[in-house]
């Protein structure tokens, strides 16, 4: 178990740092229906982590993630390709962030944020959480991690507990803070958000460079293995 859980610290702590998720929450807790869509919204992020999390781990179990113990090959062929993706990511991040004086561009949907519905925060939880290429990219990573260990279904179901736990981490702390601090917590969240709207690229091209080098690295040590 020890080994499963260990290969996806890295990938849980690169999802629960992603900002535009935690904007979101800290928008969504400003609205009338802050309570049930706070809430709502770290549902839909914990399903759509786990599903999507599970989908993959049973697809690499099912291809022979694990040989005799080791990792498969095509394991080490497909972090190589992970790595190389998210290498690409934190250059196009990294280009993107903003200059200097200028206003961070965020998505178009957060300006919609006030009709949001319980319903409607949990189903883009879902979208940003598991269905966004950055996080997706982690999400399989993480899931052939574990697959490639060859431990036992409940180890590797462990592990996945854990990868969705650390990846939930992020967006909770918002719906924390709002319950825990009350009237104190808009001036928190609202810091929280200024902050994190401005480093958005940066902590982006950061978290995906350092995990891209750390699959590039274990891939060509499985494959040279």
């Amino acid at each position: 178990m020890g080994d499963a859980v260990g290969q996806v610290l890295s990938f849980g702590v690169g999802v629960a740092l992603s900002p535009i998720p935690i904007i979101g929450v800290v928008l969504m807790l400003g609205t009338p229906q802050a309570r049930a869509n706070g809430l709502a919204f770290i549902a839909g992020w914990i399903f759509g982590l786990a599903v999507v999390g599970a989908i993959v781990l049973l697809a690499a179990s099912g291809a022979g993630a694990s040989d005799s113990g080791a990792p498969a090959d095509w394991v080490g062929i497909v972090k190589l390709a992970l790595g190389v993706l998210l290498g690409i990511v934190a250059v196009r991040q990294w280009h993107a962030r903003p200059r200097a004086g200028t206003e961070p561009k965020l998505p178009a949907w957060m300006k919609a944020i006030d009709t949001f519905t319980p319903l409607k925060a949990a189903a883009m939880a879902v979208v940003l959480s598991a269905v966004n290429p950055k996080n997706l990219l982690l999400v399989v990573g993480a899931a052939a991690a574990i697959a490639q260990t060859g431990a036992s279904t409940v180890d590797q179901a462990v592990a996945l507990a854990v990868f969705v736990l650390l990846g939930t981490i992020g967006p909770a702390i918002p719906v924390a803070i709002y319950f825990l601090l009350r009237e104190r917590a808009a001036a928190v969240l609202e810091g929280m958000r200024g902050w994190m709207a401005r480093e958005n690229a940066t902590i982006m091209a950061v978290l995906c460079l350092v995990i891209g080098a750390k699959l590039i690295g274990d891939a060509i040590s499985g494959l040279a293995a």
